[in-house]
């Protein structure tokens, strides 16, 4: 049990606790009149998922204090935290490690989900993940407590039991706890506990598209990649602090040479995805949802303000190795940067005001992985296909298929052509539309490749060497790219040397501007 109280006297613990009694009585007698009226372009879409049309908005959450109280949590106290609520509802969820820190902590994931220990067929996998820097431990805290908030609502709230029956959400509340272990409360800027034990800043610390990223591999990066790599996670949130915006890809730029980086970081250009206008509308989600965020309001006078509270990432500041572009280029996973505090470490006292102000902008834009398409991939027998390489024509960042056959894309209404390709199967082109009201569900079924006279060289185990006629007299292509990458611009290999004074003033003014701002 995790519980704090400065109080010890038994009747003041007890006046305590009246104006928490009188709220839940208060809070009984209104749950049954309570009438929502979200707006028409937040509202969830339904599609075969056993989900009543016009779901109330989730309701209010107060913690139970008795497991869960407004305060940090170090690294024991969250352990033990995560292990009792999975024992007490271990019908909703699943703890596991995906690895350790430098300093051996490990890097717990829970799953929340009415299946938590097996993927759900044809049910999305979204993540969130918090405290990339150990200094800004808002989002680490409001992860444990929208934790909290689903496995208390489940059997009451009919929209979180509508989430957890058709997502499975996957919440990685601290990415690094070493630096969470040397960081001070109250402290609102600088580096103090931003940078793992080795000192590396983790999120500089993934492969990058448009630069390549020298530095060294650390143990909490490579144990992210390694999970992400093994679940097709649809959706995920990155929660940051010292800034308050929904900061979209790509956080880096191409550059014409290491002398434009410089000045690029503070030119305030864009970097645009094929997918920017999706991007924009799951960063409105949030933003929308927030109670301050949209407004758009800078959090100091010398701080950049956000139109609608969102942003690309690389028109704020360009920055290489970072995590959101990975999830985007590398394996297809549309995730955003949610910086949700001015301060990156304020006092505990604060913390419960800014779950009231993130709690349904993060269950609504967990919601968005049910926006857009899903659907199979199958041959003729109908057996699923595994690894297919799919993208939507026109969006150069393409996805693959689980193992069951199955693939999501979150899109917004309109007419689009998906390309499927699979080693040993004809490729194959189909028209869909997406329409706002609920998602479409688009099944493909793969021709096997024709059967044509030998051409081509035959390599290791009767496979044709660049394409030709494997055994049987079977055409097997090329095979399909594992994960489509939009093409490189000619001049983005310019800036790839991370040597020379212009490189190094470039990265100083990042560091110094990332320590500030998120």
């Amino acid at each position: 049990m995790i519980l704090r109280t400065p109080l010890a006297a038994g009747h003041q613990l007890q006046l305590l606790l009246l104006p928490s009694v009188l709220l839940l009585l208060l809070h009984l007698l209104l749950c049954d009149a309570k009438t929502v009226n979200p707006d028409d372009s937040m509202q969830m879409q339904h599609h075969q998922m056993n989900a009543e049309p016009g779901l109330p908005e989730p309701r209010a959450y107060m913690p139970d204090a008795q497991h869960l109280d407004f305060v940090y949590h170090d690294h024991e106290e969250l352990t033990r935290f995560l292990r009792a609520t999975s024992a007490r509802y271990p019908n909703l969820t699943a703890l596991y490690s995906i690895g350790k820190s430098i300093q051996g902590r490990d890097l717990w994931v829970m799953v929340v989900s009415s299946s938590p220990y097996e993927h759900m067929v044809g049910k999305p996998d979204v993540k969130y993940v918090g405290n990339i820097h150990g200094n800004e431990p808002v989002g680490r805290e409001m992860l444990l407590h929208l934790i909290q908030y689903f496995v208390t609502s489940y059997n009451s709230d009919q929209y979180v039991k509508w989430l957890l029956d058709n997502t499975r959400i996957h919440i990685l509340p601290t990415m690094n706890p070493d630096g969470y272990a040397v960081s001070k409360e109250g402290t609102c800027d600088g580096g103090q506990g931003r940078y793992n034990a080795r000192g590396f800043d983790l999120n500089r610390n993934f492969p990058d598209y448009f630069k390549q990223n020298n530095k060294r591999g650390q143990p909490e990066t490579d144990s992210v990649k390694d999970w992400i790599s093994k679940i097709q996670f649809v959706l995920s949130g990155s929660l940051h602090g010292g800034a308050l915006v929904a900061s979209y890809p790509y956080d880096n730029t191409p550059n014409s040479s290491p002398l434009g980086a410089v000045f690029q970081t503070y030119s305030a250009a864009p970097s645009l995805t094929p997918d920017d206008d999706v991007f924009k509308h799951l960063s409105l989600v949030y933003a929308r949802n927030h109670a301050k965020m949209s407004r758009g309001v800078a959090c100091k006078s010398a701080t950049p303000a956000f139109e609608n509270g969102i942003t690309n990432g690389a028109a704020w500041y360009p920055l290489t190795g970072g995590m959101q572009d990975y999830n985007y280029v590398w394996y297809g996973c549309m995730e955003i940067t949610l910086e949700i505090s001015c301060c990156k470490f304020p006092p505990a006292y604060e913390l419960k005001k800014y779950w009231e102000d993130n709690q349904l902008s993060l269950i609504k834009f967990l919601a968005e992985a049910h926006r857009g398409v899903q659907g199979f991939v199958f041959d003729p027998a109908g057996m699923p296909i595994e690894r297919a390489s799919i993208k939507i024509k026109g969006r150069d960042v393409g996805f693959q298929t689980t193992k069951y056959g199955e693939f999501w894309r979150i899109l917004l209404p309109g007419y689009y052509k998906v390309e499927v390709f699979a080693e040993g199967f004809a490729p194959r082109e189909v028209e869909f539309v997406i329409v706002e009201q609920h998602p479409t569900l688009l099944n493909v079924t793969l021709q096997p490749s024709k059967r044509l006279e030998g051409i081509g060289p035959m390599g290791p185990g009767g496979v044709p060497v660049g394409g030709g006629v494997g055994p049987g007299g079977l055409y097997r292509p090329i095979p399909a790219p594992q994960h489509y990458r939009p093409p490189v611009p000619p001049y983005a290999g310019a800036a790839s040397s991370d040597s020379g004074i212009f490189s190094t003033i470039s990265n100083g003014l990042n560091s110094l501007y990332s320590n500030i701002f998120g």
